[in-house]
């Protein structure tokens, strides 16, 4: 019997992807940001049927923990949690960041050392730095875009700040994630388990003082590959 696996991600827009035996089968992508309430879940019943695959066939869920928005975040690890807990099987987290600099180090590698940004919205954004091997070496953590380090970038962020990055996104840098192969090759990403990385307050809560990230704490995600 295949042994099938599901990988969502709700930090930058909506990801999912199948995978079994270890191959990547299919995905599905929405961009937006604004619609994982009524996406999601449409989204992996039509992956799912598409593939003649019932949730009590799945061995594993995957759920990215961000960093990203509060309200996508919580609402792609409940509904992984949700599933997991449906089909009586496992479910692990893997960091966004780590899942898209994957994609890119796997499929076309920069071959130098890299970052990988997402949208924060607020005129910021989410990074984390790679060395030339993909073994990332800083971050993540949330900024201005003129503070992200100037290497090669890749991932959705480059499209919502062109000027910043002009000249710095190589052919075939990804510009979102591959979720079928973080669904093949989760193995290859740390568990970091099911607490959301927000990197600052919930937008709900109000601010007393200026928000900013937690820097080094208990929300830093673990490398790909602990660099040396």
């Amino acid at each position: 019997m295949s042994a099938w696996t599901l990988a969502i991600d709700t930090a930058a827009g909506v990801n999912i992807g199948l995978a079994t035996d270890g191959q990547p089968v299919d995905r599905r992508t929405e961009t937006s940001s604004r619609r994982h309430v009524e996406s999601l879940q449409p989204m992996i019943d039509e992956l799912l049927a598409a593939h003649g695959i019932g949730l009590t066939e799945l061995a594993l869920i995957a759920v990215g923990i961000g960093p990203g928005p509060f309200t996508g975040l919580r609402i792609g690890i409940v509904t992984a949690r949700t599933l997991a807990m449906a089909a009586g099987i496992g479910v692990r987290g893997f960091g966004t960041l780590d899942a898209i600099a994957m994609t890119w180090f796997t499929t076309n590698p920069p071959g130098t050392p890299a970052v990988v940004v997402t949208d924060a919205r607020r005129k910021e954004l989410y990074w984390a730095s790679y060395d030339a091997s993909g073994s990332r070496v800083a971050g993540p953590a949330v900024g201005a875009p003129a503070a992200v380090p100037r290497l090669q970038a890749g991932g959705p962020g480059v499209e919502v700040y062109p000027e910043v990055f002009a000249g710095r996104v190589p052919d075939g840098a990804p510009l979102g994630m591959d979720a079928a192969l973080v669904a093949a090759r989760i193995e290859e990403l740390s568990d970091v388990g099911l607490e959301p990385a927000y990197l600052r307050k919930p937008d709900a809560e109000a601010p007393k003082t200026r928000k900013s990230a937690l820097v080094g704490g208990r929300l830093r995600l673990p490398s790909l590959k602990e660099a040396p």
